[in-house]
């Protein structure tokens, strides 16, 4: 057994969270994670380095399509 694990599903309040990709403009790098939408503070979940990984990461979520922020 390693010490990292995947979650098998990634739970958040849809009343108050939504799940985003927030990418840099500079570097393309993509990390997905929970914007507040009351504070609008951004929470990491994990980078995602691919389309396929980002695919996973939305069928965790329960989400089909996911906004993206610069």
């Amino acid at each position: 057994m390693g010490i990292f694990r995947r979650k098998q599903g990634i739970r958040f309040d849809p009343e108050t969270q939504e799940p985003v990709v927030r990418r840099s403009i500079c570097t393309g790098e993509m990390t997905v994670g929970l914007l507040d939408r009351r504070s609008g503070r951004f929470s990491e979940l994990m980078l995602v380095r691919n389309q396929q990984e980002l695919k996973e990461v939305c069928r965790q979520l329960g989400v089909e399509d996911i906004r993206t922020i610069y």
